[in-house]
């Protein structure tokens, strides 16, 4: 699919891999809506690539729901969509102060998971409702998974269980969407420089880079976007996990 003209929405648009996609996709000529919660920095990025910024909790259904309304009525159709949003909390199974807590576990499941089929569904439901483009296709959705679905951390059970899950739902969502020409990919990126990583210090950063075979450094956000593009123009792309990681394969700890 060409983005040129298409509207595409992006969660987590307003920092990190979101951003980066959102302004990749906006180069290339699409539509964008932003998707966040945090609204000051996705108005600010919006109003810097002509999109436009939606508050959205994208494991409400309500509020996901009223969200593709606004884009509906604001850019148009939704051809495009790039599942960024989530959280990431560091905790282990066991601890000095007992079990890890039951409510911590069931909201990182709830954003990245949860929150990802959410938005897959909203989206799916109305770009079957669409004319198809060129090669029959109506949508394309990409979801962002983690080396940590493959190489969970210590201290991240609740975090890799939502990313496996990610990974687990992709072939199935594409083979459920693909009478109707909407393709389904995702990204497991390794370590990106995102906002959390920038705020370490220089050294600390850069320790974290040379663990990566090569190229020995923190990824670009930019360089997921650019991959977020290809899959969009790359109609033979479908039902499959991206790890863009540099070949790291991450140690316990």
């Amino acid at each position: 699919m060409n983005p040129a003209g298409q509207v595409a929405i992006v969660t987590g648009g307003g920092s990190g891999l979101g951003e980066a996609t959102a302004r990749a996709l906006a180069a290339k000529g699409a539509k964008v809506a932003l998707f966040d919660i945090g609204m000051e920095r996705a108005q600010a990025v919006a109003a810097e690539i002509g999109g436009i910024a939606v508050k959205c909790d994208v494991s409400s259904d309500e509020s996901g729901t009223a969200a593709f309304a606004e884009v509906a009525e604001k850019l148009g159709a939704t051809r495009i969509l790039v599942n960024c949003a989530g959280v990431a909390i560091a905790m282990k199974t066991t601890g000095k102060d007992g079990a890890h807590p039951l409510d911590i576990y069931r909201k990182v499941i709830d954003v990245n998971l949860v929150g990802s089929f959410n938005m897959i569904r909203l989206f799916a439901v109305r770009a079957e409702a669409l004319e198809p483009l060129a090669g029959d296709e109506r949508g394309v959705i990409i979801n962002t998974a983690s080396v940590a679905a493959y190489d969970g951390q210590i201290g991240q059970a609740a975090y890799s269980s939502s990313k496996g899950g990610i990974v687990g739902m992709t072939l199935p969502v594409a083979r459920d969407l693909a009478r109707s020409g909407i393709r389904v990919m995702t990204i497991a990126p390794g370590i990106f420089k995102t906002p959390m990583l920038a705020g370490l210090p220089e050294d600390a950063q850069k320790s974290l880079g040379l663990q990566v075979p090569f190229p020995s450094r923190l990824g670009e956000p930019s360089e997921y976007g650019a991959l977020a593009c290809h899959i969009v123009e790359n109609q033979m792309l479908n039902g499959e996990v991206i790890r863009l990681d540099g070949a790291i394969r991450m140690a316990p700890r």
